[in-house]
């Protein structure tokens, strides 16, 4: 184990979960989101692999719900059948079984793209399929995430306060936005030695990079695409929350940090997702408004909201014809991304992916034996198709649970964990290597789904 300059951060979080509790402390572990590049400790046996700061508050913040009175029957409840605890239970059996077996009994039978390890650096490498250290660390991930999950989940069903959720995601915006632009000046001013002590996590930090002559924003994170797909779902988040609530200045200001952190990554992934997640996001409240009882004001930004978005595109489409940076950044950003050197070799994960997938006669190769650039076809090759079926089943269940009165926090709080949520599956669908989605979504999941239970569970109390 080595410890870095980053580790006192996840034994202050650590310690203040102690203090707080998992649900009123949830605004600790949501700060250390962000710092997506910053390890609490490294593990050289393990090939360097590393430990971010979230990952460890995850683990506590766990450990203090199991070690709370009734927490058995608690975490039972959580997993209730069809629920999206119990799909995600399923999930990590599933993954289990093809983390220690799948890459044992298909030894052999097919190549895979799989994640290896170079002088502490990750390389992709095709080998023929055999157990790996990948199979243990990205089973410790997805571990990772059930943790946060049914953490939160607990947690909030217990003690159901929407506004700790917020509160959460207020200060999640808050330090993505400051870290973005800290990254940005200090790279201006060369001065990038300011952040090297929350950059300790064996990865491979991509602060030099550049868009159409832009610096690309990361954060605290590693490269411009993690931190774009973490500012979708923060941009998701405030988007529904500040639809669905009245005058809320906070909302505003938070909405509109998120949009300039997602315009500004220069992730052409994130952008794709962008679009994807305002069409469908637009179609579903297009139809939820036809109801009599849609609020003016929601309908109203609907429409202004579309008619801004067609405005966009006509100056997009324009500036693209006529303003020469504007026509490299969108050739660089979007229109050659499929021909580039990296296009090419992302989609020759898919479709070996897909192989792999077919070559084992639908039980995949095994979590964290195959890297592909899409999450589905991530999780067929890697879990297989039973796998997959409950990893849908868990973002179906969660989608459609009930939100909560109408008009209150509750329902524009969980709302909105939906559409962060939503907004960052259209990101990963395009673009995501593992099954693994991510500390962010099990946590808006979790603490959702709680918010959700307790709101049931109350309305049934009322009768």
């Amino acid at each position: 184990m080595q410890f870095v300059s980053s580790t006192p951060i996840a034994l202050v979080a650590i310690v203040l979960l102690l203090i707080l509790g998992a649900q009123r402390g949830a605004w600790v572990f949501f700060a250390l989101l962000p710092f997506g590049a910053a390890a609490a400790f490294n593990l050289p046996a393990l090939g360097g692999a590393s430990i971010i700061v979230a990952d460890l508050a995850a683990v506590a913040m766990f450990v203090l719900v199991l070690l709370t009175p009734g927490a058995g029957s608690s975490l039972i409840g959580t997993a209730r059948p069809l629920q999206p605890g119990f799909f995600l239970t399923m999930v990590i059996l599933v993954s289990m079984f093809s983390a220690i077996f799948a890459p044992r009994l298909f030894a052999g039978l097919t190549e895979v793209f799989s994640i290896a390890r170079d002088d502490s650096r990750e390389t992709i490498v095709r080998t023929p399929l055999g157990p790996s250290a990948g199979n243990i660390t990205q089973l410790f991930r997805l571990m990772l995430g059930f943790f946060t999950f049914v953490g939160l989940a607990t947690a909030f069903r217990r003690v159901p306060v929407a506004r700790s959720l917020v509160v959460a995601m207020i200060v999640a915006t808050s330090v993505n936005f400051a870290l973005g632009w800290i990254d940005i000046l200090t790279s201006a001013t060369g001065t990038e030695v300011v952040l090297e002590w929350i950059r300790t996590a064996n990865y491979t930090i991509r602060v030099t990079d550049t868009m159409a002559g832009l610096k690309r924003m990361i954060g605290g994170f590693p490269e411009a695409s993690s931190f774009g797909f973490f500012s979708l779902g923060l941009f998701g988040f405030w988007l529904q929350y500040w639809l669905a609530v009245d005058r809320s200045r906070a909302a505003a200001w938070m909405l509109a940090m998120a949009t300039i952190s997602v315009l500004r990554s220069t992730s052409s992934s994130a952008y794709l997702a962008l679009i994807v997640f305002l069409f469908g996001f637009a179609l579903l409240n297009f139809f939820r408004y036809l109801r009599p009882e849609a609020a003016r004001r929601s309908v109203g930004l609907t429409v202004a909201g579309a008619l801004g978005l067609w405005i966009v595109a006509v100056a997009a489409v324009a500036s693209y014809q006529m303003v020469e940076p504007v026509t490299a950044f969108f050739d660089d950003m979007l229109f050659n991304k499929m021909e580039s050197d990296s296009g090419v070799e992302r989609m020759s994960w898919n479709t070996l992916a897909l192989k792999n997938f077919t070559d084992t006669w639908g039980f995949g190769a095994g979590l964290g034996s195959v890297r592909a650039s899409n999450w589905l076809i991530a999780c067929l090759g890697s879990i297989g198709a039973l796998g997959t079926l409950f990893f849908v089943g868990f973002l179906t269940a969660f989608m459609i649970m009930p939100s909560g009165a109408p008009g209150s926090e509750p329902n524009a709080a969980i709302r909105g964990a939906k559409a962060g949520v939503f907004a960052m599956i259209s990101s990963a669908i395009l673009t995501h290597s593992t099954p693994d989605l991510g500390l962010f979504i099990f946590a808006l999941s979790g603490a959702a789904t709680g918010l959700s239970r307790a709101a049931v569970l109350e309305s049934v109390h009322r009768r």
